[in-house]
């Protein structure tokens, strides 16, 4: 892609200055990391194989409350824990609460690795808008369950242990922690698309009969593709977790009607099915999502409605799909004269 040195060199500098240049900014900045990594892990199997999931959102869930889960269930009593009544008063050492975590956002991912596994057995019989449905309905249903689980809160919710450090390294402790995730995220999905993975996954999204038919084993792909979304959301659902300090089902674990749509509306907005669109889109979507938020209170969502709008009647390829068409030999495609073109690695 064109300047990808200076992008990597612009956001490697935002990473590593943006806490020390705006501190009073820091979570919010964090948040802009979550949100590039859940729209490139999204764009996974919803641009570059052509899954368009509405359900990803499950994974963020499942990860906060495992993780929440084994945090506190190695020094105290779960149920007890979360009883209303407030039947302790835990109180974690800096040993305990950083071991608890470092296990709990292992395994977070790992569970959610898993559970994709299965899930996605049943899942990826459908194609289209049936497969869109599908994994929604498996996001509603992950999230009432939950809801009954009296252990782990239930609707009333769980309180995340305390994090023991002055307050002033608290927002810098968990930007570091989104911040190597997403960069883990972004690299990880790299490599997999220069290799053979990313020719099946574009075949899948292409043409998946006749993949099959040349003898692609197109569900290991769909699978390993959607396992390596669920491993990095987990992740970063235990870190987001630990940030909001509470945790409950319907706006923090499973927030479909926010984070799990936004995830979306960020690899369209950048242009899905490329390395940089859901990175792009992603920052420009926060940006303009924290600037509503800021200055026009009571109006932000129509704003995003209007920017979303505007992107589908517009740019439907996306800002990168845009760029790519009016400049193609800027991201190395080689147009002749007969029309045809060879293909670069944006």
């Amino acid at each position: 892609m064109m300047n990808e040195k200076l992008l990597y060199t612009g956001l490697g500098l935002l990473g590593v200055m943006g806490p020390v240049i705006f501190p009073e900014y820091t979570l919010q900045i964090a948040m802009l990391w979550m949100m590039v990594l859940m729209a490139s892990t999204w764009d996974i199997t919803g641009g570059q194989m052509g899954y368009n999931s509405l359900g990803n959102i499950t994974f963020f869930g499942v990860g906060m409350y495992v993780s929440a889960s084994i945090q506190v269930s190695m020094f105290y009593d779960l149920a007890q824990y979360t009883a209303s009544y407030g039947a302790i008063k835990p109180v974690f050492t800096e040993t305990q609460y950083f071991g608890g975590l470092i296990l709990g956002i292992l395994a977070a991912g790992f569970s959610c690795v898993i559970l994709s596994l299965i899930i996605g057995l049943a899942v990826f019989g459908l194609r289209g808008p049936y497969f869109a449905i599908g994994t929604l309905g498996v996001a509603v249903a992950a999230r009432e369950i939950v809801t009954t689980m009296e252990t782990v809160g239930g609707g009333a919710g769980i309180s995340m242990p305390f994090l023991p450090l002055p307050i002033e390294q608290r927002s810098l402790f968990f930007y570091c922690l989104c911040f190597a995730l997403a960069v883990a995220a972004h690299f990880t999905i790299r490599w997999m698309f220069s290799t053979q993975f990313g020719l099946a996954a574009n075949a899948i999204r292409d043409d998946e009969d006749k993949a099959e038919a040349m003898g692609i084993p197109t569900l290991r792909y769909k699978q390993v593709g959607w396992a390596v979304a669920a491993f990095y959301m987990g992740c970063i659902g235990a870190v987001f977790g630990n940030i909001s300090g509470y945790i409950e089902p319907q706006n923090i674990a499973f927030p479909l009607p926010t984070f799990g749509i936004f995830m979306v509306a960020m690899a369209l907005l950048g242009g899905k099915g490329t390395l940089w669109g859901p990175v792009i889109g992603a920052i420009l979507f926060h940006i303009v999502k924290e600037t509503t938020w800021t200055y026009l209170l009571d109006w932000q969502y129509i704003v995003l409605g209007i920017v979303l709008i505007v992107n589908i009647v517009f740019f439907q390829q996306g800002i990168v799909g845009w760029l790519k068409t009016k400049y193609p030999e800027k991201f190395g495609i080689l147009v002749d004269r007969s029309g045809n073109v060879s293909r670069g690695d944006a």
